[in-house]
């Protein structure tokens, strides 16, 4: 830069002075010799000072030119060198990039591998869960939890995570090996009372069977819902004994059942109409009586409703009223104390006591009538009225039991399953003995109107003839004369 500012100085020099010498000359061509000759030395002195300047000047450049120009070649040589330096570097990105790329779709498809893995090991463990017995729960819970939680947990590596679905893969492995001539281990059950009991359990076949520590309580493993601890249900006494026997040392007497299942499911679920009468609860004994009362008032009405058809006398009746038409009102009243026909019978119970009101004896003997026909509705309508509320309370005391289980042992599902079962056989015998009476009830109904209407209209045919008038000769007078009827009684 130095070097330049000088170069740039003493031109600027030379061309002045050139100037200036040229502009003397043009300015004064009529001047003497003298005055051209002073300026032309005069120019010509600082011509040559400035070839001089210019000539150090050229010098200086020189020397400092070399040390430029091998600068310059080693800026050259450098600006080479990291060009060939980029283009190994972008050489090498390009190559990255591509390798990235290998490297990404190669990481997809392994990702997708073991997402495929991941699905299969998970559905393994489903299907494993699916197949073992119910008592094994509580010796799989844990390991089939912690592999079907594994593919969703954040906290967990892909390692950790193909780890616990691989170990299920394991156990059913050790699991098939330990099935092969029985399988015994130890865990817990639900006795029929709902307590919860320790014990051991022993698997032969489709076949599991428990015993208790004590050695009192034994029978089939069954499953129960909402509980991962099988119910007991004991069987005969004849069996508990070779139940034991096997559960506790691994071998005893275990009987074959050659129906394939279907004689043990029978002796499982086999019930009879006292066993679901225990299983209602105490709310049953009321309604048993209710189902007595009813039953029996519904028999005894039938036999009356039986003799009565037997009593039915139409001819007892037309004599009667025969005789009414007669004016014999004594036999027509000895026809109706004789007969055993309620009609009849009440016909002749008015006319035994006409002398105070027909009508009112008619009505008095109709109402006497009715109450023997409607004797036992009251009973009859009681029952299908409380019969229904008795099943009522029932459902409500064993729902009662049931929350009162939930709130304290959550273990005992099956008595809790069997407060409700307690409220549903009240409810439906309570229903049923409501249904079954009210049939008889409303045919006895009918058959009280029928008789109230039968009674009605012999009332009114005899009210009838009694007040119908008759033809009476009068031979002093020599003509008839109209009387009522039973004037001539």
């Amino acid at each position: 830069m130095r070097t330049r500012k000088v170069v740039q100085r003493g031109v600027a020099s030379f061309m002045v002075v050139t100037a200036a010498w040229a502009t003397a000359l043009s300015d004064a061509p009529a001047a003497d010799g003298t005055e051209v000759g002073q300026a032309a030395a005069a120019a010509q002195k600082d011509l040559d000072a400035s070839l001089k300047e210019l000539t150090a000047l050229r010098e200086t450049i020189a020397a400092e030119k070399l040390p430029l120009n091998r600068k310059l070649a080693q800026l050259e040589e450098r600006l080479a060198e990291l060009r060939r330096r980029n283009e190994d570097t972008l050489r090498a990105l390009d190559t990255g990039s591509l390798d990235f790329t290998r490297l990404e779709s190669e990481k997809k498809l392994r990702q997708e591998e073991l997402g495929y893995l991941g699905n299969l090991l998970d559905e393994y463990a489903r299907n494993f869960e699916s197949k073992l017995d119910v008592s094994e729960f509580q010796v799989y819970a844990t390991l089939l939890e912690q592999a079907k939680q594994a593919p969703g947990s954040v906290d967990l590596t892909e390692d950790q995570k193909l780890e616990r679905q691989i170990a299920v893969v394991k156990e059913s492995l050790v699991r098939v090996q330990d099935l092969v001539g029985g399988k015994r281990f130890a865990g817990s059950a639900v006795d029929p009372k709902g307590a919860i009991l320790d014990g051991e359990f022993a698997l032969i076949g489709p076949l599991a069977i428990f015993a208790s520590a004590d050695g009192k309580t034994a029978g089939l493993a069954l499953p129960q819902t909402g509980s991962t601890r099988p119910a007991v249900r004991p069987l005969e006494a004849s069996f508990s004994a070779g139940i034991v026997s096997i559960v506790k040392q691994g071998m005893g007497v275990l009987p074959i059942d050659p129906t394939r299942g279907s004689a043990l499911e029978e002796l499982v679920h086999r019930a009879s109409l006292i066993h679901i009468f225990k299983k209602g609860g105490p709310i049953m004994w009321p309604l048993l009586a209710v189902s007595v009362l009813a039953l029996a008032t519904v028999l005894e009405r039938i036999f009356f409703i039986l003799s009565e058809r037997r009593k039915r006398d139409y001819r007892a009746l037309q004599g009667l009223l025969g005789a009414v038409e007669c004016g014999d009102m004594d036999e027509a009243a000895r026809i109706g104390s004789a007969s055993g026909y309620y009609v009849v019978r009440a016909l002749g119970y008015a006319l035994q006591h006409r002398e105070r009101s027909l009508s009112n004896a008619l009505l008095y003997a109709n109402a006497q009538e009715i109450k023997r026909f409607s004797r036992g509705l009251a009973i009859l309508d009681t029952s299908i009225t409380i019969s229904p509320l008795l099943g009522l309370l029932g459902t409500v005391t064993g729902m009662m039991n049931s929350f009162s289980l939930i709130g304290g042992e959550l273990g005992a599902p099956g008595a809790i399953t069997g407060g409700i079962a307690e409220a549903l056989i009240a409810t439906a015998f309570g229903l049923t003995i409501a249904i079954l009476a009210l049939i008889p009830f409303n045919y006895l109904n009918n058959l009280i109107e029928a008789a109230r209407h039968e009674l009605e209209a012999a009332s009114t045919q005899l009210e009838l003839i009694v007040r119908a008038p008759v033809l009476v000769v009068d031979p002093s007078q020599g003509r008839e004369l109209r009387m009522p009827a039973h004037a001539g009684a």
